[in-house]
This record gives C-alpha cells, sequence and structure tokens, in this order.
C-alpha cells in the first residue's frame, strides 16, 4: 500500500459514490483514474494496475472518469480572472472549450464544451461560472474576442484586455489541455461531446488537485 500511496499522491477529491459493485479496491480506483488524468494513456493505466495484480479493461478506467464526474469546486472568490476559448476536436469535428482560470492559483473555476462561440454561449458560461463564484468584483482577463468582451459587458462585468501578464496563466493552462487532448490516441474519436466534456472536467479537477 505505501507504493499505492507513492503513485497517487492525495486523492481525496475523488468520490467514489457511484461504485454499485466494489470489484476493485478503492485505493486503486483512485490511483487508476489519477494516473489516467495526469498523462498515462488508457492502456499504460491498465498495466500499472497490472502491477498491484488488478486487471481491468480500458473501457473499465475510462467508465471510472465519467462516472466520477468530478467538477471543479464552488464558492471561490479570486479578484482577477482570465477568460478564454480553445478548439478542441471530437470525433473529427470543432468544438471550443471555454475556461475560466483564477490566474494567482492557476487554477480552473469553470469548464464547458459548445459545439460553437457566440456571444449568447459566452452568456450562458459566464452566468453558470457566476452561479458558481463569487466574481462580481472581479476584473475579467481577455483577448482581442469580441463575443468575450460583449457578454461581459451585457452582464455588467468588468474585464481588460490583456495579451501578457497574468492572462498567460490561462494560455499555459489551456496548451497542457491541447497537448493531454492530443497524447496517447486521447483526441476524443469514438467519443460523443458530453462524453469529451466529462472527461475535460475531470482533467480540470486533477490539475486543481495539484496546484
Amino acid at each position: 500500500m505505501a507504493e499505492i500511496a507513492r503513485l497517487s499522491g492525495c486523492s481525496d477529491w475523488i468520490d467514489l459514490e457511484f461504485v454499485e459493485r466494489q470489484r476493485t479496491p478503492p485505493q486503486l480506483m483512485k490511483l487508476g483514474i489519477r494516473l489516467h488524468l495526469a498523462g498515462l494513456s488508457l492502456s499504460d493505466t491498465v498495466r500499472e494496475l497490472e502491477r498491484f495484480g488488478v486487471q481491468r479493461s480500458r473501457k473499465a478506467v475510462h467508465d471510472w472518469v465519467q462516472k466520477a464526474d468530478l467538477q471543479p469546486a464552488d464558492d471561490a472568490s479570486p479578484n482577477h480572472v482570465a477568460l478564454d476559448e480553445t478548439v478542441i476536436r471530437v470525433n473529427d469535428e470543432q468544438y471550443w472549450l471555454y475556461a475560466a482560470v483564477d490566474p494567482v492559483t492557476n487554477r480552473f473555476l469553470h469548464i464547458r464544451l459548445f459545439p460553437t462561440y457566440t456571444t449568447v454561449l459566452t452568456e450562458t458560461f459566464l452566468r453558470e461560472l457566476r452561479e458558481k463564484h463569487d466574481v462580481s468584483d472581479a476584473v475579467f482577463l481577455v483577448d482581442g474576442a469580441r463575443h468575450l468582451q460583449t457578454a461581459l459587458h451585457r452582464a455588467g462585468l468588468r474585464f481588460r484586455y490583456e495579451r501578457h501578464g497574468n492572462r498567460n496563466s490561462i494560455e499555459r493552462v489551456l496548451r497542457e489541455v491541447k497537448r493531454r487532448t492530443s497524447s496517447f490516441s486521447n483526441t476524443f474519436s469514438h467519443a460523443d461531446p458530453d462524453t469529451a466534456e466529462t472527461w475535460l472536467q475531470s482533467f480540470a479537477v486533477w490539475h486543481n488537485s495539484i496546484n
């Protein structure tokens, strides 16, 4: 068990209430979820679990991540929020990943996947963000995207155009998301958008756990 702790670190952020039949020790389930989100492919995660005498399929590990339904924690009160979106490919189609990050902690505040980018969808994202966190007095850091600025203006939220400085945090975070989604054949082929979004939200929780 000491080696499990060394590999997995703190896994308190993983809730296993979804488990109906406990075929796998909880510590190893958490280890599998954590290792996959940290960078191992499903195949490599399965091989790692086999070191502890547990044989599970790639689909089993995939299902653990999906059913855990991990979401970034609520109730933050950041002074600044870096806001941006990037393209994610799902089954060779483009989707837009919206993300809000606290530039001080580099933690995700909210993350969603949309089929396109519009001012209306940005307003939806901001409404959800405001339901989760106290951002009424925060200054949003944005690039020159008009749909971001227009939605913030309509919501009565303060924003500042910023290409560098604190806004670099979200660009670094999104680069890491792009790296993970393009590695280990994890480009969301043969996956629906909801499955991709669940994985991305789970990745955000893992990312927050190490920052």
